[in-house]
């Protein structure tokens, strides 16, 4: 497993700012965890229903980060289904 670039995360986390991917960078995920991490964030009730553990370790770190950059977007009147994540 490949640990995550920038270009990655660019790609993967639509108006993330240089300070974001960095976070994500340092956690040392991979572009699987990043994906799992955007799934919970895009509806956990499916994955709870389909008895999977909540997220932990680094996928855990990542739904913080991509939570915190999701309020951003909420304070800022950028809501909608998706509207800071691009799952790949």
């Amino acid at each position: 497993m490949t640990r995550l670039s920038r270009d990655d995360v660019a790609k993967a986390v639509d108006r993330a700012d240089e300070v974001t991917i960095a976070q994500i960078i340092g956690t040392g995920a991979t572009a699987e965890e990043l994906a799992e991490a955007q799934a919970w964030l895009a509806n956990d009730e499916p994955m709870i229903n389909d008895l999977r553990p909540l997220a932990q370790g680094r996928v855990r770190e990542l739904v913080d980060i991509l939570s915190e950059l999701d309020q951003d977007d909420d304070e800022q009147g950028l809501t909608g289904p998706g509207s800071a994540f691009a799952i790949s």
